[in-house]
């Protein structure tokens, strides 16, 4: 797991919004176990309490399911359920920002659809 840390958000809402980007990925599905604690905080050299606050987001967003003695896993339908709410997150908080920016700059469909890799 590769985190490009910023300086705005708080460690922990950075590593749950990271977990979110994996799970959306398909990198971690319905019924997988999750990284210890103890791993991520080694592998990115950040304090566990830090890495337990983000996966209690996790766990308190129905995602993931502390079992005891084994760790944290992936609950059934996680995935399907974070699609939906990222969706809805998307169109109804990014989407209207992006929509009015093109607007002003007066970007057609076809320039956004343009193939980009064309150019280079």
């Amino acid at each position: 797991m590769q985190i490009s840390w910023n300086e705005t958000d708080p460690i922990y809402r950075q590593l749950h919004d990271r977990m979110i980007e994996l799970m959306l990925e398909g990198v971690y599905v319905d019924g997988d176990p999750l990284p210890s604690v103890r791993q991520i905080a080694s592998d990115h050299r950040v304090n566990p309490i830090t890495v337990s606050k983000a996966y209690q987001w996790l766990v308190d967003d129905g995602l993931v399911e502390k079992r005891r003695g084994l760790g944290m896993y992936m609950t059934e339908g996680a995935a399907e359920r974070l699609v939906v709410v990222e969706r809805n997150k998307f169109l109804n908080e990014e989407w209207p920002r992006i929509s009015a920016k093109i607007e002003r700059l007066g970007l057609s469909a076809t320039e956004l659809l343009k193939d980009r890799s064309a150019k280079s």
